[in-house]
């Protein structure tokens, strides 16, 4: 099978009335995926609490998560971020009227290099 390439900003959708998850790979203790958000936010009073830690880099546009002790992190293009498994977060903001693109890798902190 040849490799083809990709790009991560191309079929974006020009409104998306949901936040748009994409899985681009799949393995058995690794998930990497593109998140396109256009001013939306997790519903209030709900939290993610992953089994998982979760890697996140913003390719494009602005974010500011917030986490259950009460801090905030404002997030803008290049930005990225590491949450380990069971912190609290929730994504409070993203920029309106834009796309923010996110890049989120998702992975087992037990994995070994």
């Amino acid at each position: 099978m040849k490799p083809e390439k990709e790009n991560i900003f191309d079929n974006i959708p020009a409104i998306i009335p949901e936040e748009l998850v994409e899985n681009l790979l799949v393995r058995e203790n690794l998930k990497i995926e593109r998140i396109v958000s256009q001013g939306h936010a997790t519903p209030r009073g709900e939290w993610y609490d992953q089994a998982w830690d979760e890697w996140v880099l913003l390719l494009q546009g602005e974010a500011i998560l917030s986490y259950e002790d009460g801090s905030t992190m404002n997030m803008k293009k290049d930005d990225y971020v590491r949450i380990p498994a069971h912190v609290k977060h929730r994504v409070e903001w993203t920029q309106p009227g834009a796309n923010t693109v996110w890049l989120a890798i998702h992975f087992l902190s037990s994995m070994k290099a």
